[in-house]
This record gives C-alpha cells, structure tokens and sequence, in this order.
C-alpha cells in the first residue's frame, strides 16, 4: 500500500527530527538542512543546464547533489558529534572538489576585480548555488554554536562555494561569455 504524501503532523509547526525529537519548523537544525536541500534543488537546476561538453564537471554535480543528501541526513538527526563521521561523506570528496577546482583554474586568466554574477544562464546557476551554499554554511555555524557539528561538512560546504564560483568563470570563459566586471562608478 502507497503511503500518503501528507502526514498532518507539521500542521502545527513542528517537524520531526531523525530520532524522533519534535522541533520547531524554525529550529535552527530545521534552517541548516532545509537550506542545504534548497541548494540541492538549485544543483538540480545547475545539472540539468550544464554544457555537454563538460562531462567531468556533470558528473561531479550529481555527485555533490548525493552528498548534500547525505550532509542533509547528518543535519536532521539529533545528537550529532563533532567526530561523529558523516555517513557518504569522507575527506577525498573534498579533495575531489579541490582537484576539479585547480583543474578549472588553471584554463582561467587572472582576476581583474569583482566579477558580477551572470555571464550566461548556467553560470548565472552557479553563482545561485554558490550564495545558497554561503548560507547553508551559515546556518550550520549558527548550529555549531548549539551543538557539536562535524568539521567536515564545513570544510565540503566552505569548498563548494569556491568550486560554484570557479565552474561559473570557466564556463564563461570557455564559452566566450564576457565576464562582468564590477563597476563601483556606474
């Protein structure tokens, strides 16, 4: 038998932890994983733009979208460690992330400013997910004020942000989509 989509149980706003534990749907646990699912779903948007000749950096983003799952799962579930490992999430993902990050840089001609977001439609995602991914971020640390939180979800996030900002220049620069310069005259 299908079960039912709605439950009836948020109605009054609360939600229910991994564990069981009823909490506000404001919880500041409820904020982090809620926005790392919310970056999930601009991923899921950024995936499906990606250029098809890039097929190492597609796959990478599902990648990433499976292991915002799982830093999801960590975040929802109650009594988290600051040691406590993180279920399909290990170190050589972050180091995955630094290599795709270096590989790319190193196609991309030096900063000359702040660079607008946009350029094109798929870099334009990139720079959603990566402002998404800045507040993810900081709604975990607000959570590590409360609770023990792994460090390697910080260090996957904080690396994120700078493999978002990356993908978007490399995209346009490989694509001949002018980067936008910041003008503070304009």
């Amino acid at each position: 038998m299908k079960s039912k989509v709605y439950t009836l149980t948020g109605d009054k706003g609360t939600t229910s932890l991994v564990g069981g534990t009823r909490v506000s749907k404001d919880d500041v646990r409820v904020e982090a994983y809620g926005t790392v699912d919310e970056l999930n779903a601009h991923l899921g948007m950024l995936a499906l733009h990606c250029p098809d000749d890039m097929p190492q950096q597609a796959m990478l983003l599902r990648k990433i979208q499976n292991k915002l799952f799982n830093i999801g799962a960590y975040l929802a579930t109650e009594n988290t460690a600051e040691d406590a490992p993180v279920y399909g999430l290990k170190e050589e993902d972050v180091a995955q992330i630094e290599q795709m990050i270096d590989l790319m840089d190193e196609a991309l001609p030096p900063f000359r400013g702040f660079i607008l977001p946009g350029g094109s439609t798929f870099s334009a995602q990139c720079d959603i997910c990566r402002t998404v991914t800045r507040r993810a971020e900081r709604r975990i640390i607000t959570l590590c004020n409360k609770v023990p939180v792994s460090q390697l979800v910080l260090r996957c996030l904080n690396r994120l942000s700078d493999f978002f900002f990356v993908l978007a220049r490399f995209n346009n620069v490989t694509h001949d989509f002018d980067e936008i310069y910041w003008d503070k005259n304009a």
